[in-house]
């Protein structure tokens, strides 16, 4: 690394004018030297013939002492001019130093940022609290090899600040703002994990104990238990009936615990895999724990639980409480997107499954992201259920065959099948697989 002075042009040119003078000032004190050893050169010389005709030695020694004279007259005349130049470049190296100082002050203040590019000046208090960093109390840690931590927040809240802004504007300690919707698009869009907030959220009015297990599994809760501020429905009466409405949904009737969600997972037939028949290919009680991605309202790991094996579900609250309505069953939810990495440790997991949710709605480098993902979390032997994956014909061999090939899963079963409720000619097509993870 080069000095200071080097690195900074600005330096470099005041350095160079301040040599350029004092070349210049060297010069001239030679000139004024030669010019005076000349003078008495040509005095001497020009005396030189009169010394021949002189018989006078002592003439000659009075000449020699006078020149002598003039010579150390000349020394102290150079010696004065000398500490005069020293004198006019410490003016010069103070003027020049003053000089850099005022156009160094005329030049706009560059703003601190952050490291994230965030402006500092720009965050309200409580935003500065939940993304800047915080220095450690102890001093650096060896461990994080810092001593400072920085809350985790998604990238992407830093191409929201106006809307995470927002977000994080509330009455500290008091209730928290009813913005779910608000929060999930934030989460949606990449912005994930949300910082967190000092407020406390709303509680649900006339809030009843929740149904005992394992009578919860397969009951709806009150609706008291929930804050429908965010929702359409207002009930879970309304939630059941938008089954019978037209229009596209969510998990559409998945809150109907009597209707279609009682027999899912319980017969094996074509892209519908049977639980039984998936735990088979396993030894007996090896499938103890694992995910479902996009759960909706938990009936997979309800099925998983009557077999004691323990389910986390993922699921968003689209137009809906999925996440409380999952809880409520005495299932454990987890509120968040497909875009997140899994919050687990690699080779922990017994079994992923994911039904609808991963298709070809996904872009191939998240999707292909998100696979890998699955591929670390599954241990060594643990399975990756692919229930119903969405996609165009074309799509089948050329995206997605290749694509969990690559990942390096072993096909234990493979099934695809046409869809035809919008008809033959759209060419959609579904399919299923059981994967497992080599044990090398």
């Amino acid at each position: 690394m080069g000095s200071e002075e080097e690195d900074d042009p600005r330096k470099q040119h005041l350095s160079t004018n301040f040599k350029r003078k004092l070349l210049h000032l060297l010069i001239f004190t030679n000139l004024v030297t030669i010019i005076i050893f000349i003078a008495h050169t040509f005095s001497l010389s020009s005396n030189n013939g009169i010394l021949y005709h002189r018989d006078s030695v002592s003439q000659l020694l009075q000449e020699l002492n006078s020149t002598q004279s003039q010579l150390f007259a000349s020394y102290s005349l150079i010696a004065d001019l000398n500490n005069k130049i020293n004198s006019t470049n410490l003016l010069v190296q103070a003027l020049l130093v003053e000089l850099a100082r005022q156009h160094e002050a005329s030049l706009p203040v560059e703003k601190e940022v952050d490291m994230f590019g965030i402006l500092p000046d720009s965050l309200s208090d409580e935003l500065k609290l939940s993304v800047l960093p915080h220095k450690l109390p102890l001093g650096y840690s060896p461990r994080s090899a810092s001593d400072e931590i920085y809350p985790p927040i998604g990238a992407a809240c830093l191409r929201f600040q106006h809307e995470l802004s927002r977000y994080m504007t509330y009455d500290i300690g008091g209730e928290c703002p009813v913005d779910d919707v608000f929060a999930q698009k934030l989460m949606l869009k990449g912005c994930e994990p949300l910082p967190r907030r000092r407020c406390h959220p709303k509680s649900p009015v006339g809030y009843v104990e929740p149904t005992p297990f394992p009578e919860s599994l397969w009951s709806t809760p009150s609706d008291s238990s929930i804050i429908w501020d965010p929702y359409t429905c207002k009930s879970y009466k309304c939630l059941i009936d938008r089954k019978k409405l037209p229009g596209m949904y969510d998990c559409k009737d998945c809150f109907d615990l009597q209707g279609r969600e009682k027999s899912r997972w319980l017969h094996d037939r074509g892209l519908n895999y049977g639980i039984e028949q998936v735990l088979q290919t396993k030894p007996a009680g090896s499938i103890r724990i694992g995910l479902d991605i996009g759960g909706g309202s938990g009936t997979f790991a309800a099925r998983m639980r009557e077999r004691n094996i323990t389910i986390i579900t993922s699921s968003m609250n689209l137009d809906g409480p999925f996440n409380s309505f999952i809880a409520s069953r005495g299932l454990i939810p987890m509120h968040v997107s497909i875009s997140q990495r899994l919050p687990f440790f690699e080779n922990t997991l017994d079994i992923v499954h994911s039904m609808h949710v991963l298709s070809n709605w996904i872009p191939d480098g998240i999707l292909e992201l998100t696979l890998y993902d699955i591929f670390r979390v599954l241990r060594p032997g643990g399975l990756f259920w692919l229930d119903h994956f969405f996609c165009q014909g074309t799509q089948l061999n050329q995206t997605y065959a290749p694509m969990f090939d690559r990942i390096g899963f072993k096909r234990v079963r493979w099934n695809t099948g046409k869809k035809v409720d919008r008809g033959v000619e759209k060419n959609e097509w579904y399919f299923s697989a059981l994967l497992e993870k080599p044990m090398t």
